[in-house]
């Protein structure tokens, strides 16, 4: 060794593509030995023409080369196409190569490709190649062992080695494709569930059916002309090759179709469990998507629809920070009319004093700090009584209690807010205190009276405001908690609605701008 250190990620990413290169080798050597076993099987029993005396040891030898030379030449196809997969870097941050991607989705049908490949090129060298070299070449013979050995053991092979890699393989399907957006790969074929339920039963249907016309063809010819105790030896020979051929049938229908609905059925399973965690509110929820077919478009679609409800989520969290839960429930589920109505609320602003002479002496960052710390502060009071906070506005804050959601106690909850906003504001000047920071006072207003409220702006850009004569009053009275050296002032119309256990002080009718009668104030001691 060198010294030099190879990143844990890469190991661990490298030695699961050696593991899975390891088990797709496995898987088509067990596909080889099945093959092989079904050709000796098919040849011994079944076409017993077409092959010709035992083997000798020439044949054995050509027979070891050239399984030896197939082999080789089938590691070699399925290395060049693993490459690109083997090669990709998982221990650094990089966006996945579309080809790599693709080659990912078109493996088991290149495995596949390469298995049938292997077995054609098998059929041509012991049905042809050898026959020329060894003397006995005859066209019928060449068929007939191009059918069993291609054909028969070919097809069977590939379509167990497909179904098992594609088995395999979906384990590290999400590696490559982390978000699930298989069918955006383009130059990717769609075996769809019907197709592969089709082509297991032609597997399972018409490969036993053909066997039993060829078994019955070779034994009905082959009594032709012969003895009785020839003839009655051919029958119990066919019987029991019909015997043979039902088992072996079974037993290939019964793997061929559990690797078929294993294909269908885990990941629909996978989808059943996403949508159960999604039931019970985990939206953070996501399908595999392992196939390109119709249950993989499931999962697809599954997970956008989930991302939307997570997107929805967010959204309803994000609102819910301007505005109570109550409110944001209700106007989400339509039953606040948002283009304009007339509503009966109470309006409160709160103006914090001295604060723009300490703004105009404060770094700005000081000065963004200690009004987010305010705000925060005002607002969840106002908030925890159901109110609105419509604006900020430089260091004041307008406020809105009975909409967009009618309440009969608005003033009493704009009152009550008010006292907590008072209680915060303590809070707060004693933490400033303490870190040896000014402290402030603000002065509150408090109106109630019918006005127009809804969605109000531009096309671009809407804020939800209410417009009438009672908003510019709370303003007004705000601005007397100057005059009078208070901090929290209602209007009469707010004094008659409110409830029994808010203490009052009255103080003098005032006459405020805009107004061309005196204004009755009460002071909240």
């Amino acid at each position: 060794m060198d010294g030099r250190q190879v990143p844990v990620g890469k190991l661990e990413a490298g030695g699961r593509d050696y593991a899975g290169r390891l088990q797709h080798t496995a898987v088509a050597l067990g596909a080889s030995l099945l093959g092989g076993a079904v050709t000796f099987l098919y040849f011994r029993y079944i076409d017993v023409g077409s092959s010709g005396p035992r083997p000798g040891a020439g044949e054995l030898i050509f027979s070891g080369v050239a399984f030896a030379l197939l082999g080789a030449i089938g590691l070699f196809l399925s290395g060049r196409w693993l490459r690109p997969l083997l090669r990709h870097r998982w221990d650094v941050a990089s966006p996945i190569d579309e080809r790599v991607r693709q080659r990912a989705l078109l493996l088991p049908y290149a495995i596949a490709l390469v298995t049938f490949i292997g077995w054609t090129m098998a059929g041509i060298v012991w049905g042809v190649l050898w026959p020329l070299m060894a003397g006995t070449f005859t066209v019928e013979k060449a068929l007939r062992s191009l059918f069993g050995t291609t054909v028969i053991a070919g097809v069977l092979a590939t379509a167990f080695v497909f179904l098992a890699i594609e088995h395999q393989w979906r384990r590290a399907l999400p590696r490559y494709f982390p978000s699930g957006n298989l069918s955006s790969v383009p130059g990717v074929p769609r075996l769809g569930v019907r197709a592969r339920l089709l082509g297991v039963f032609l597997l399972v249907g018409a490969l036993p059916v053909s066997l039993l016309g060829l078994i019955a063809y070779t034994r009905i010819t082959a009594m032709l002309g012969a003895s009785p105790d020839e003839a009655a030896r051919l029958i119990h020979n066919l019987i029991v090759l019909v015997l043979f051929v039902a088992v072996v049938g079974l037993a290939m229908s019964a793997v061929l179709s559990l690797h078929v609905a294993r294909s269908v059925a885990e990941p629909l399973r996978e989808v059943e469990r996403a949508m159960d965690g999604v039931a019970g509110g985990d939206l953070d929820q996501r399908a595999l998507v392992v196939s390109t077919d119709e249950i993989g478009a499931v999962a697809e679609g599954f997970n956008r629809m989930v991302q939307g409800l997570r997107e929805r989520e967010q959204i309803k969290e994000t609102f819910g920070r301007y505005v109570s839960r109550e409110i944001r429930d209700e106007i989400l589920a339509g039953r606040v009319a948002l283009g304009g109505q007339t509503l009966d609320v109470t309006i409160l602003f709160s103006d914090l004093r001295d604060f723009t002479p300490w703004v105009e002496a404060t770094p700005a960052a000081d000065v963004v700090e200690a009004l987010n710390s305010y705000f925060s502060d005002m607002e969840a009071a106002i908030r925890s009584h159901h109110g609105l906070v419509l604006q900020f506005i430089g260091d004041e804050i307008e406020a809105v209690f009975g909409a967009p959601v009618a309440t009969h106690d608005h003033p009493t909850m704009a009152v009550r807010a008010a006292l907590e906003m008072r209680r915060r504001l303590a809070a707060w000047n004693e933490r400033r205190r303490a870190a040896g920071q000014p402290i402030f006072r603000h002065g509150i207003g408090i109106h109630s009276g019918a006005v127009l409220a809804g969605n109000i702006g531009s096309p671009e850009r809407l804020s939800y405001s209410l417009v009438g004569d009672p908003v510019n009053l709370a303003s007004r009275i705000q601005s007397l908690n100057k005059e009078f050296g208070s901090d929290l002032l209602v209007s009469g119309t707010t004094r008659k609605r409110l409830a029994a256990d808010v203490d009052l002080m009255a103080l003098p009718a005032v006459r405020v701008k805009g107004k061309s009668t005196e204004v009755e104030v009460w002071r909240v001691p």
